[in-house]
């Protein structure tokens, strides 16, 4: 079977704006495509049974975003074929990477074309964005300045980067940050035209070190190079440097006890023309 990738994102920064009156933040922030990726295979079958090759461990089947994914594109398009998928998972989990997201996506774009379906980019983020407010700016493929719940996107031009990613060893909940009640959500927006990366923070951020001190621990050896941030509600945290060579200069430096990745910024997904 061909695989596909489903490709980690940065969000280079990520505030909190308001909330709206359902429960749900609005948020401003740029997503970043990095080259660390999952990888999917597909086998189309002729009935419809969705299969799961090697379920996640620790995660119920029914919840799997790649079976969910598939499912919900067979009720929107009426499609009676099915497929068996199997995941290599590179991405950790409740690290702020956006896999879960990101597999679903690269479920729906793959299968989208495996079974023939010819649904727009648009039909497919519309889809998407019922599993998760981070589907869609996979689908929509480019590097994005989203706004809403994540949902509105606009593509942006980033310089070439690299980053060092490193993982602390903790599992973070989305739902549980977004719950806190000491977390901001009164910063004032900005227009995509006036963003600074640099000038932009991770309102997620406190909250995560405060309940989880590995985070913090994490970010605080990484500044040592310069700016770092938090990606989505953590666990992962992230440098950024203009060369590979810088990069990996610091992965070589990681203490003992401390893991992470070297990664190249992406312009565009790689399942953007697919």
């Amino acid at each position: 079977m061909t695989s596909y990738p489903a490709p980690a994102k940065l969000n280079l920064f990520l505030h909190v704006v308001g909330r709206r009156p359902d429960g749900y933040h609005l948020l401003q922030s740029v997503f970043r495509f990095i080259d660390y990726c999952d990888r999917l295979s597909f086998e189309i079958s002729d009935s419809p049974e969705i299969v799961l090759l090697n379920p996640l461990p620790g995660v119920p089947v029914e919840s799997d975003l790649c079976l969910r994914a598939a499912r919900l594109l067979q009720q929107e398009s009426g499609c009676r074929l099915g497929a068996k998928i199997g995941l290599e998972k590179r991405l950790p989990m409740g690290g702020g990477l956006g896999g879960g997201s990101s597999d679903a996506a690269t479920t729906l774009i793959v299968l989208n074309r495996l079974w023939k379906l010819d649904f727009e980019r648009e039909k497919l983020q519309q889809i998407g964005l019922k599993l998760g407010a981070d589907v869609p700016v996979f689908i929509f493929g480019e590097n994005a300045f989203a706004e809403g719940i994540g949902e509105k996107l606009a593509p942006v031009c980033l310089d070439p980067a690299w980053y060092l990613v490193l993982v602390p060893q903790v599992q973070i909940s989305t739902a549980e940050i977004f719950a806190s009640p000491e977390l901001t959500r009164n910063t004032n927006p900005i227009k995509i035209s006036d963003f600074s990366i640099k000038a932009g923070h991770n309102d997620l951020e406190p909250v995560a070190c405060s309940r989880y001190p590995v985070v913090a621990e994490h970010l605080a050896w990484l500044r040592r190079y310069g700016r770092a941030a938090m990606t989505g509600s953590g666990s992962c945290v992230f440098a950024e440097f203009s060369s590979e060579f810088d990069a990996k200069r610091a992965l070589d430096e990681l203490p003992q006890g401390m893991r992470g990745f070297l990664a190249k910024g992406l312009d565009r997904h790689p399942l953007s023309d697919f």
